[in-house]
């Protein structure tokens, strides 16, 4: 999995605006002052978290942005569904991946074992991703490969998209 500028960027803008708390907006060059940005890559970052929901703007005097939701209840799955591109995209899979078919379909198409592999992932992946929330990563670094054994564990225990890959569940 590779994580872009986009996504991990967004992702701190996100966690310096749960810090402050709701009732504090920032405003876009505190934001880009804290996290050593641009004003101008600030605002595209807060448009694309404001378009998908993340956030919201406060206007006024003491305006700003702000967490739409309490940090508890946004998880990580859903930032980066927001900010960056799907692990695996079913709808243009076999398009991306035809090989030299003149039609432009996948050799592979009515028994792909790679493509059930990479949806299954893709779908573990969002679950467990979706466990952690922005107030899980607001605690010290020291914790977080604990509260991450916990919450994953829980996610390969429960996955019927692991389940399903592997035929059994995870002990």
């Amino acid at each position: 999995m590779k994580i872009t500028s986009q996504e991990e960027y967004g992702l701190r803008c996100l966690l310096r605006l749960a810090r402050a708390g709701r009732d504090r907006p920032l405003t876009i060059p505190e934001i880009a002052a804290g996290e050593g940005l641009s004003n101008p890559y600030v605002a595209k970052l807060l448009a694309i978290l404001r378009h998908g929901g993340l956030i919201e703007s406060v206007r006024g005097r003491s305006g700003g942005s702000r967490l739409a939701a309490a940090p508890a209840d946004v998880g990580l799955g859903s930032v980066l569904r927001v900010l960056g591109e799907p692990l695996f995209d079913d709808t243009n899979y076999c398009l991306r991946h035809a090989g030299t078919e003149s039609d432009g379909s996948c050799v592979h198409r009515n028994g792909c074992s790679l493509r059930g592999l990479w949806r299954s992932l893709e779908r573990w992946m969002r679950g467990a991703l979706d466990r952690i929330t922005l107030a899980d990563l607001l605690q010290e670094e020291g914790r977080i490969p604990e509260l991450l054994r916990s919450r994953l564990s829980d996610a390969l225990a429960e996955s019927p998209a692991l389940i399903h890959l592997t035929g059994r569940r995870a002990d």
